[in-house]
């Protein structure tokens, strides 16, 4: 019986020689790394990671704040001008009630002062303009119309009469008319004739009666019967 013979078994190559001092160092190297990665140094690097977003959130929060002053700015000056708008509309009216009061005096006393309260006033007073001047008021006529009515109660004169005279003297009726202490408004001036210096005019002038106070009730009617009268003068 015959025996066969096995081969010898394959041996691997030996390793080679360039990894041995890699191999070396690997135990070294993770010495190391473990070293590196103590609890100290790994606070270290979250200080350090920490730092880090502290500064980027520090140059973001410089950035919108600057931004925001920038709109800050502009909405004060926008502010400021509707303050200063404000302020002039609100102007006029600073011390207003105390304008009012004067006002309300103001219009008392011309109320009482300036206003007749009966016709014979308003025919005396002119009667006394048109001698005094020199002048003739005639053909007057007087038209009524009630304006207000209560305690401030108004009526409104309106007398259209001829006026003649030299033209100088009716130059000077004419301004004591509108400087008068009883109030006379002029509405209209017509030139009806002129001869040797004698100069005709229409006159048109308006005053108001206002409602009698105390006496003046009982001394006489404030009105004529008519609603219009023929009334002459000098």
């Amino acid at each position: 019986m015959s025996t066969a013979t096995l081969p010898p078994p394959v041996q691997p190559p030996p390793a080679s020689n360039s990894n041995i001092p890699f191999l070396r160092y690997v135990p070294r190297l993770t010495e190391r790394a473990k070293a590196l990665l103590t609890e100290l140094n790994l606070h270290f690097a979250g200080v350090a990671v920490l730092l880090v977003l502290v500064l980027y959130f520090a140059v973001h929060l410089a950035y919108v704040w600057q931004t925001l002053g920038s709109l800050n700015e502009d909405a004060l000056d926008r502010q400021r001008v509707q303050l200063r708008s404000a302020e002039l509309a609100a102007k006029p009216l600073r011390g207003l009630d105390a304008k009012l009061v004067d006002s309300t005096a103001a219009a008392d006393t011309f109320y009482q002062q300036r206003l007749p309260y009966a016709t014979s006033e308003v025919a005396a007073e002119l009667g006394v303009l048109a001698h005094r001047e020199g002048v003739h008021w005639t053909r007057a006529q007087y038209a009524y119309t009630p304006v207000l009515s209560g305690n401030y109660a108004l009526t409104q004169v309106s007398m259209d009469a001829s006026v003649s005279g030299d033209y100088r003297p009716i130059v000077h009726f004419i301004n004591s008319l509108e400087r008068d202490k009883v109030f006379f408004l002029i509405t209209s001036i017509n030139l009806t004739g002129q001869q040797t210096g004698q100069v005709n005019l229409r006159l048109r002038v308006t005053t108001y009666l206002r409602a009698p106070r105390g006496e003046e009730a009982t001394t006489e009617s404030t009105l004529p019967a008519a609603a219009t009268s023929q009334g002459g003068g000098q």
